[in-house]
């Protein structure tokens, strides 16, 4: 597959007056265009012409579309896969897997348009006679036009130029333009080729879909502040996720900004399951821990355990499986820098012991293990903040009642998950009120992940996990971030739309 360097805006490839040069994990470096507010310019007027009738075709045209993606990128699966593992260091079959993650919920997409129901169609018929006269009043939820997608540095495919954010709004009607992300341009180009094969062979208008590659700072806030851009999508961290939703709000005519911003995801051990299962707990805690070089936002970061020999056990068998994972490459250099910087922070805060430190190379992480008491944790509150790698940090509370106290001063979470075993029933049950206030998933005896995309899966929760407590962006509600409800009253059947009659 050949790398053109360039961005696709609106059925064109163009390039720009200044470049930069991708640095991937292993293998050659390919020079791309920067890309510029008046890129952001020209791609969200053309997203304005496109909504027009994008917006407005059939369901059934737009899930021939999502199918039609889906089709393109998985016949450009051998390079998405080449490119993709020289970009971010991620091994094949962690790239194939997400390749199919991301055509499949294309394809979930597809399907949901297709039955309808996303539409909450409602009628309340007209009352004539009624004393006050009630007029024939329907509602169906509507799109909002022109979308912004920020690519993720973790996930090249499931949260990038085609990923879930891009697949809810294409979904939806609205059209969509997405800033590339500069660890995997090239992996993001090939799959922009992919939705544009699919543009020209569904005849839509090519306005539907543009990817500008990254252009740092400046870019994305011309693409948030453009008037005709009506909501954004954005996966990535705290900082950057907090200035582009600012943004969007002091705009004269204010924009939701659906940003997931990860977390530490608090694992609460229990001390039935801990006594009944100490070391296959420490054993999926440390895999949950490691798995991808812990650069997951539902990564479990922080397990909570009542202190005494149990958890002498579990802190014991979690630093041996722990000690015994290889370093692993992460996404990006300044990613590898910030889990350095991050594990360090915590080393030197006050109460808190290192029981495994890794040092590693540039763009190398090892696991790192810490504990610290509850009375410290709750003392000292950016030991709550998430530290983005493979470091997992023990907090033995004095009690259950402590544990109480550490579960209602948390932040908002994607996921907490109770460790329980039959016995536990009581403390869960105490713990369980608390803990959905606090995160957008609760689980039980199992490790977060794993994000399954269907109907039912949530994955956002109250800030700093996600700027919108009300929505998620993975799985099929994830489209109601794109739409809104329009009633229309006393509207001629024959002038409504196709969907309301």
């Amino acid at each position: 597959m050949t790398l053109t360097g360039k961005h696709y805006l609106a059925g064109n490839w163009v390039s720009s007056d200044s470049h930069f040069m991708s640095t991937p994990a292993f293998g050659p470096a390919h020079q791309f265009a920067v890309g510029t507010p008046a890129m952001a310019d020209t791609a969200a007027r053309a997203a304005e012409v496109a909504f027009e009738s994008y917006g407005y075709c059939s369901r059934s045209l737009r899930a021939v579309f999502l199918n039609r993606i889906a089709d393109e990128i998985d016949a450009r699966g051998d390079a998405i896969t080449e490119i993709g593992c020289q970009e971010t260091g991620l091994p094949e079959a962690r790239l194939i897997g997400e390749r199919g993650r991301t055509v499949g919920q294309l394809r979930l997409f597809a399907q949901h348009i297709e039955s309808g129901d996303y539409l909450e169609r409602k009628q309340d018929g007209a009352l004539p006679g009624r004393a006050l006269p009630r007029p024939d009043l329907r509602l169906m939820q509507r799109p909002i036009g022109p979308v912004a997608v920020f690519g993720a540095s973790n996930f090249p495919l499931a949260f990038s130029v085609a990923g879930g954010d891009t697949a809810a709004a294409l979904a939806a009607g609205c059209p969509v333009v997405v800033k590339g992300h500069g660890g995997h341009p090239g992996t993001g180009e090939i799959v922009a080729q992919a939705i544009a094969a699919a543009v020209e062979a569904c005849e839509l208008d090519p306005g539907v879909f543009s990817l500008i590659q990254d252009g740092g700072r400046e870019l994305g806030q011309a693409l948030v502040q453009h008037p005709l851009i009506r909501a954004v999508g954005f996966t990535g961290s705290l900082a950057g996720g907090r200035a582009l939703f600012d943004l969007c709000a002091q705009r004269p005519e204010p924009i939701p900004f659906f940003g997931e911003l990860g977390s530490v995801n608090p694992m609460f051990l229990l001390p039935g399951a801990v006594s009944a299962r100490v070391a296959s707990l420490a054993a999926g805690w440390a895999g949950a821990l490691t798995m991808g070089a812990g650069q997951f936002c539902t990564n479990p970061g922080l397990a909570i355990v009542i202190d005494g020999p149990e958890a002498d056990a579990f802190v014991a068998a979690a630093r041996e499986a722990l000690s015994g994972v290889a370093p692993q490459t992460m996404l990006t250099d300044g990613i590898a820098q910030a889990y350095r910087s991050g594990a360090h922070r915590l080393q030197t805060s006050t109460g808190v012991q290192t029981l495994l430190a890794s040092d590693t190379g540039l763009r190398d992480a090892g696991p790192w293990l810490l504990e610290t008491t509850g009375q410290a944790w709750l003392a000292n509150p950016s030991l709550a903040e998430e530290v983005f790698g493979p470091l997992g940090l023990v907090v033995r509370v004095a009690d259950f009642e402590e544990m109480l106290t550490l579960a209602r001063s948390l932040q908002g979470q994607l996921t907490c998950t109770l460790q329980l075993d039959s016995s536990d029933s009581e403390r869960a049950r105490a713990l369980l009120p608390i803990l959905e206030r606090k995160a957008g998933r609760v689980l039980a005896n199992g490790f977060p992940t794993g994000v399954e995309v269907c109907d039912s899966m949530v994955h956002g929760g109250p800030y700093p996990a996600s700027t919108n407590f009300g929505a998620t962006s993975v799985g099929t509600l994830s489209i109601r971030r794109f739409l809104r409800p329009v009633c229309y009253q006393n509207i001629p059947s024959d002038i409504l739309p196709a969907d309301l009659r």
